[in-house]
């Protein structure tokens, strides 16, 4: 590598490096997100809040009416009872005489 050649190289990597450096310094001037941050989820909370349709009935303490415990238990035992066995299916061709 000749001398001038190398100078050429100096140059333009000092130049590289003085570019580099002005475009560091100006993503570190970008405005703020301040104004984007305060928002920042809204939309979310607005479309999970339009999806509650009665926000009161979670915040009330009394029982619920109508089910009493017998039936409860039942309905429980049932479902419980449902898992044991496999679902039964039909066959579509032939089945079984």
């Amino acid at each position: 590598m000749t001398q001038s050649n190398f100078k050429r190289l100096a140059r333009g990597a000092g130049w590289a490096a003085v570019a580099w450096i002005a475009a560091t310094l100006a993503a570190c001037a970008a405005p703020s997100t301040q104004a984007l941050d305060a928002k920042f989820g809204e939309s979310v909370r607005t479309i999970r809040d339009s999806q509650i349709i009665g926000a009161t009935p979670a915040q009330r303490q009394d029982p619920v009416a109508g089910l009493d415990a017998a039936a409860a238990v039942h309905s429980q035992d049932r479902y419980q009872d449902s898992f044991k066995a496999p679902v039964k299916t039909f066959e579509l061709f032939g089945g079984s005489k």
